[in-house]
Formats: C-alpha cells, structure tokens, sequence
C-alpha cells in the first residue's frame, strides 16, 4: 500500500510541476507560441496521463480491499464470527459457506449457458437450512 501512495503522491507532485513549467514557459514567452511551449505541454500531458495511470491503479487497490473486507464480513457473519449478531440466523459452518457458494456460482454458469439444467430437478428443492449446521 505504501508504494503505491508513494507512486501515486510522485506522479501527482510531477503533474503539479509541470503544469508550473508550462505557466511558467507561456509567461517567458509572452504568451506566444514556441517550440519550449510546446515540449513544456507535452511533458504536461505525459505526466497527466502519468498521474491518471497512478490515480486508476490507487483506486483498484482501494476496490480488491473494499470486496476482500467484504468477504471476510460476509464469512464472520455467516459463521458467527462478527461481535454482532444483526441477522439473527443460526451460524453456518465456513466448508458449508463455501459449498453453498459454489453452488449458487454453478447454477449462474448453467442459468448463463442456457442449458436449463437447474430447472431440471423441481423435486429437490434448494434448502437453505441444514441440521448440521444448527449446532455450530
């Protein structure tokens, strides 16, 4: 995390500067067009995208931590784990968590391939309560 503010804060200071370069290269010459004017906007607009790229890859890292803290939420609530009870369900083992998972992402790959295979069985069921579960 430290590298990318580190990134993120050298790429930000290299924009701030170069747009100061071009300022200051639009006052030098009295406003006019020169080719110091034009490499000073197109070292401008290389660290602009510079500081975009850092800035998109600053917010990634921000997302995968934002779903990583989620999913370990999700797994403390579902297996009792949190300080807070605020569901009021009965925990559910973490394996059975997992199996759970998997098998709500399979039927979404069937239902998404079309193949109709989850409304192939209408006598069983899904049952989102297990007696093995009621223990832990």
């Amino acid at each position: 995390m430290d590298n990318i503010v580190d990134s993120l804060n050298k790429a930000y200071q290299e924009f701030v500067a170069a747009a100061a370069n071009v300022l200051e290269t639009k006052g030098s010459s009295a406003a006019q067009k020169t080719e110091s004017t034009d490499t000073a906007l197109e070292s401008f607009k290389q660290k602009w995208e510079t500081f975009g790229l850092a800035c998109d890859q600053a917010e990634e890292f921000v997302e995968s931590i934002k779903q990583r803290i989620g999913s370990e939420c999700l797994v403390d609530e579902a297996t009792g784990n949190s300080s807070e009870r605020s569901t009021g369900l009965p925990p559910i083992s973490a394996v059975r968590l997992e199996q759970m998972s998997k098998a709500v992402r399979w039927l979404v790959i069937e239902l998404q391939n079309g193949s109709g295979t989850a409304a192939a069985h209408p006598s069983t069921p899904f049952d989102g309560r297990f007696s093995e579960d009621g223990g832990q």
